[in-house]
């Protein structure tokens, strides 16, 4: 295993956080194939906080543009991915407000539209429910869910 002088890691790790957002777990468990022992980890840490390399409401606000506008992931499926990357409920809460409603609106109908037409079952039960599931792991509140498919089986 090659290794790095505590420069050449905080240089790597400048470039890790600086071509693409990045949140403190990410940073640590990057920090953590070096090696380093805890003190030069947070002086790393500190340097990288204090020069805004990493900064978890900026993290979150991209988050959640980047996997709404193109993996279409619902509110509630954002909301999960960010709690397992231990982003606080208040950068959470502000992260969604980068989305604005109409447009989450707009995207569901058309994922959804999209979907039900591309459903080949005969069967309207087992199609209903393949509809309905793949919504629900996309993480769309299951009252628009709902309430789509009552609109589409009309």
């Amino acid at each position: 295993m090659k290794s790095y002088n505590l420069e050449e890691i905080r240089s790597k790790m400048e470039y890790y956080c600086s071509y693409q957002d990045r949140c403190y777990k990410e940073v640590e468990v990057k920090l953590k194939s070096f090696h380093l022992i805890p003190e030069a980890k947070e002086q790393i840490m500190i340097f990288l906080i204090e020069n805004n390399y990493i900064n978890e409401e900026r993290f979150a606000k991209s988050f959640v543009r980047g996997k709404h506008n193109y993996k279409k992931w619902g509110k509630k499926r954002i909301n999960i991915e960010l709690k397992a990357r231990e982003i606080s409920s208040k950068n959470i809460e502000l992260a969604l407000q980068e989305i604005p409603k109409e447009l989450y609106i707009q995207n569901f109908n058309e994922l959804a539209e999209k979907h039900w037409n591309s459903i080949t079952e005969k069967n309207s039960t087992k199609k209903n429910k393949k509809w309905v599931d793949f919504l629900l792991r996309k993480g769309y509140e299951s009252h628009l869910i709902y309430d789509k498919l009552t609109e589409l089986t009309q």
